[in-house]
């Protein structure tokens, strides 16, 4: 388990009509990244919502499976806090992938 606390979460990565060739992807690229964790899995009516540590590795996941999959992605991001040592917007971002 990482150092840092286990339901912290950057990226919120929503697959949408996943099967399971979809899932075992993402699965195998997450245990490949070190340092990228997996918070939290949500099951939705039409997908699974996973909450994922690193914002960085959710956003080339989504492009990643963009590539490899016919389907679509958006990417949004909100503001999550400001930080009060550097006054710099902290976002968190969410990324969808449906499948076609």
């Amino acid at each position: 388990m990482p150092d840092k606390n286990s339901n912290y979460f950057e990226a919120i990565f929503q697959l949408r009509n996943p099967n399971v060739e979809v899932k075992r992807f993402l699965m195998n690229q997450i245990a490949k990244r070190k340092g990228a964790f997996i918070a939290k899995e949500v099951k939705q009516k039409n997908g699974i919502d996973y909450y994922l540590s690193d914002q960085r590795f959710a956003r080339s996941m989504g492009n990643k499976m963009k590539k490899s999959f016919k389907g679509e992605m958006k990417t949004s991001r909100s503001l999550f806090t400001v930080n009060k040592q550097t006054s710099k917007k902290v976002y968190r971002v969410t990324v969808m992938f449906r499948l076609a």
